[in-house]
């Protein structure tokens, strides 16, 4: 191999290494910002969810008796929305969002009240 070509050779072997350490700097970046992100929004939701437990806690008494029960009517009249991923189920009545202009309120996997906008699918 000429002098010429292993210069070449070497230029694009730091190239690319520039390159992929510039990807995963930036991947390390974007991956600290979401979950600090996440942090704030969950941060967030439990101390809304903490909030609203004083008016909204009959609703969550109303879904654990219709679970205890068996109340399939009773649990057909709840809202669709959950995130079931993180383990959250909205104890509010089925189209709540319009009439009583609330976020969604349930507990999270661990049992503490939480609030949240949006849902997602239990597959997620």
């Amino acid at each position: 191999m000429t002098a010429p070509e292993e210069e070449r050779r070497v230029q694009e072997a730091v190239r690319r290494h520039a390159r992929t350490r510039a990807f995963t700097e930036a991947e390390d970046v974007a991956s600290f910002v979401l979950s600090e992100a996440r942090a704030r929004v969950e941060a967030a939701e439990t101390q809304l969810g903490m909030e609203l437990c004083a008016c909204l806690q009959p609703f969550q008494d109303r879904y654990d008796q219709a679970v205890r029960d068996g109340e399939a009517d009773q649990l057909a009249g709840l809202c669709p929305g959950k995130h079931g991923r993180w383990g959250r189920i909205c104890v509010l009545p089925d189209g709540h969002e319009t009439s009583m202009e609330e976020p969604h309120w349930g507990r999270n996997s661990e049992g503490q009240p939480i609030a949240w906008v949006g849902s997602a699918h239990d597959d997620w």
